[in-house]
């Protein structure tokens, strides 16, 4: 790491600490040249394939900016929208690739939307699967009825929480339009 003050080529490091709740690590350096000493902070990379075939950074502040537009006018604040962009964005990394597709960010907003704010998802999920028709929105809406069932009967409704692992993977690429959902494998019973 070259110090920022007198570009020297290389710096020791004083202190490591974890930072942003575990996502990075904020290194305090000294230079042994000029003897200053300057914090980096180490995340790792996660990259975001467009259609279009560019990639740019996974961006928080870009889910919001989606996602607040289908909120428009629905009660939602932004630290409800802040809770929604970190939940994608640790789906996302979940994964475990360096590199996404456009496509999966997308899917990993639309679970946590839903439990959020039933309007807004279905503004989000009407732009971004391409609505066309009516039959569009109705397939979808009893996509939203038989989630609130399974909510009802696991008694989960009132807290706006998944069921267990297997169903939560179900419903989170549930979409009656999305193109092929991931396999699900069943689990025991907790």
């Amino acid at each position: 790491m070259h110090c920022p003050f007198c570009r020297h080529p290389d710096s020791r490091v004083v202190d490591s600490r974890e930072a942003d709740d575990g996502a990075a690590i904020r290194r305090r350096r000294a230079c042994p040249s000029c003897n200053k000493r300057f914090t980096t902070v180490e995340t790792a990379g996660l990259t975001v394939a467009k259609r279009s075939g560019a990639t740019e950074p996974f961006s928080r502040a870009k889910v919001i900016a989606g996602v607040r537009k289908a909120c428009s006018g629905r009660p939602v604040d932004e630290d409800a929208l802040a809770r929604l962009a970190q939940q994608v964005e640790e789906t996302v990394r979940a994964s475990g690739c360096a590199e996404v597709a456009a496509h999966d960010v997308g899917l990993a907003i639309l679970a946590p939307l839903r439990d959020l704010d039933e309007v807004a998802y279905m503004r989000f999920a009407s732009v971004y699967r391409g609505f066309e028709h009516l039959g569009d929105f109705e397939a979808e809406i009893a996509e939203l009825r038989t989630h609130q069932a399974l909510l009802a009967t696991s008694g989960l409704a009132e807290a706006g929480e998944t069921a267990a692992g297997e169903t939560a993977a179900v419903l989170r690429y549930g979409g009656a339009h999305d193109p092929a959902p991931p396999p699900v494998h069943a689990t025991s019973a907790r």
